[in-house]
């Protein structure tokens, strides 16, 4: 029998400057650093499953397209999704889609660090 996965164990965006994409995730989503992130890395405390924002990987170049992570969604649970699109829409962060139900709740999305497409979910 094949081994298999049991799920996603850790996200990461790959970034070009990650002061500021941590900046980002703090100020705008109210993230916070873990204990401990590897030097090329700021990891999150986040669950169950940690979240990073990290150094480009070697080979690797944003500058190929427009759109980093085109083709991949990553959704963040909130207790307060109508709260949290105020809150980014006055801090003036691009709401890339208006908010709508969904069958998490209510849900819409931003643009995150680097122009990555984000989506929030819940409450």
């Amino acid at each position: 029998m094949p081994v298999a996965i049991d799920g996603p164990d850790f996200v990461a965006l790959q970034v070009h400057d990650v002061e500021a994409a941590a900046v980002f995730c703090e100020k705008h989503l109210g993230l916070r650093r873990a204990a401990v992130s590897p030097p090329h890395a700021v990891v999150f405390d986040t669950r169950p499953t940690p979240f990073a924002v990290r150094a480009l990987m070697p080979g690797v170049s944003l500058a190929d397209t427009t759109r980093p992570g085109l083709g991949v969604v990553i959704w963040f649970r909130t207790p307060d999704a109508h709260a949290l699109h105020e809150q980014l829409d006055a801090a003036g962060v691009k709401i890339l889609t208006p908010m709508a139900d969904s069958p998490f709740g209510p849900m819409f999305s931003f643009e995150g660090p680097e122009g990555y497409t984000l989506t929030a979910h819940g409450g």
